[in-house]
């Protein structure tokens, strides 16, 4: 069992800056896998971005050259640094991990982008 931890979210006007963290924790994990998915308000959770244990990434069109994501496999931590984040950044943004064949989801963290 793997349990996720988020935070970082918040409120931030267009244009600015935000870094989502996410800690994965459990006994005997190795994951490989991890990333970021968000949904707004009335749409489907949509892939953001994703990182490989051999830092292998995969993002959005939507975010590329805007949004970062790094881990660090020593701590099973995840990052997403968001730059110039416009309105339709606005959703809640989940952490997710693949351990081993199991997929595993964070509760979630808010980020609105409003002026």
């Amino acid at each position: 069992q793997v349990q996720l931890v988020e935070s970082g979210g918040g409120l931030v006007q267009p244009g600015g800056s935000l870094t989502l963290s996410c800690a994965a924790s459990g006994s005997g994990i190795r994951i490989n896998v991890m990333g970021w998915y968000r949904q707004a308000p009335g749409k489907q959770r949509e892939l953001v971005a994703s990182i490989t244990r051999g830092a292998n990434t995969n993002y959005a069109d939507s975010v590329k050259g805007r949004f970062t994501i790094s881990r660090d496999n020593a701590k099973n931590m995840v990052f997403l640094q968001m730059r110039s984040l416009k309105l339709e950044d606005t959703a809640v943004y989940y952490c997710y991990v693949k351990n081993y064949a199991s997929d595993y989801w964070g509760q979630g963290t808010q980020v609105t982008v409003s002026s």
